[in-house]
């Protein structure tokens, strides 16, 4: 039991992880936009890469955390299975349970795509034409 509580635990670390990461990404993605639409105002005096610097810089923030976050996890993971099955190996514990596929993994690795896309729309001026 005490392997599956630890990988819960590793689970919730990486929602942690995601949640960050999603905040860091589209607050940055959002200040873009508002200050790129700011900038088209009549009477309004930014720099013209402000805004575009500092929402970039939040996205690859969130981008690079994510990735390190899923590195960590999945090396976590496999020494927890390693330790598990040296366990079993010994004779220590008997029960051999799977690891079920991460969904949580999988979410992390839809938004590091998601937000990859977010930054190269950012650095190529890339909008969507609808």
């Amino acid at each position: 039991m005490s392997f599956q509580r630890t990988r819960m635990s590793a689970e919730r670390t990486l929602m942690s992880v995601i949640r960050t990461s999603l905040s860091l990404i589209s607050f940055g993605f959002t200040i873009y936009q508002v200050f790129n639409n700011a900038l088209k105002v009549q009477g309004v005096t930014l720099s013209a890469h402000a805004p575009r610097n500092f929402g970039m810089a939040l996205v690859a923030l969130g981008i690079l955390m994510l990735f390190f976050g899923m590195v960590y996890h999945m090396r976590f993971m496999m020494q927890l299975r390693s330790e598990r099955a040296t366990m079993k190996g010994e004779g220590l514990i008997h029960a051999q349970s799977a690891y079920p596929l991460s969904l949580t993994l999988v979410t992390a690795v839809v938004l590091f795509f998601i937000g990859l896309a977010a930054f190269a729309s950012m650095v190529f001026d890339i909008t969507p034409k609808l």
